[in-house]
Order: structure tokens, then sequence, then C-alpha cells
């Protein structure tokens, strides 16, 4: 099986849909013409083979890249050269469990009563 990203016109995945192996060097073709959906289809993988990461809805295709890129999680992260979210304060490197607090811009522990 092969999976294929629908996305819109800024590059925004819209669905992602599976392809039978017999049609997955057609895939993109297949979709919009032989099952009638249209669009724009680019392919993903599911083992993170090619285009980086899985596709999801919300995600965005940057072709120049070839790349899918997760939505940003936070307003304040930014994106790095791999095309990965991250966070203007470093993860602390421990054994705690974290949740980053938006509006203090920081990493705190997460207490379990």
């Amino acid at each position: 099986m092969a999976h294929f990203a629908e996305i819109d016109e800024q590059g925004i995945v819209k669905q992602v849909l599976v392809v039978p192996d017999e049609q997955e060097h057609r895939g993109q073709d297949f979709l919009a013409n032989d099952l009638g959906l249209g669009g724009t289809w680019v392919q993903t993988s599911y083992n993170h083979r090619i285009r980086k990461q899985y596709a999801g809805i919300g995600y965005k295709y940057d072709s120049t890249a070839d790349v899918f890129i997760a939505p940003q999680p936070f307003p304040s992260w930014s994106l790095d050269e791999n095309h990965d979210w991250q966070p203007p304060v470093a993860h602390p490197e421990d054994d705690v469990m974290y949740a980053w607090n938006e509006e203090k811009l920081d990493w705190e522990p997460i207490v379990y009563e």
C-alpha cells in the first residue's frame, strides 16, 4: 500500500488516502483521474522513508525542500534547517517529564497528584 496526501494551493494537506500496491507507481493519476477526485496528490511515507515524515491533515508540503512539515505547535517555536519545530528554550535533559508553557516561554515539570 502507498499513501498519498491531497494538498491545496498553499500546500496544506487536506486528506491522506491509501492506494493499492498495483497503483503506487501512478498514484497521483489514479486518485485524481481514475477515481475522479481531482486535486494535487503527493506521496507520503507511513514509515518516514520519503518527504521527512508522514503527512497529516493540516501539515504543509514544502515543494522546494520536498518535505512535509508538521503544524507549528506553539507561536514561539521556530522551524530549523531540518524542518523540525524548535522551542526558544531547549528541553531539559533529565528524567523529569516536562510540558511547554507558552506564557512563560519555558518548560515546566509535569506534577501528578
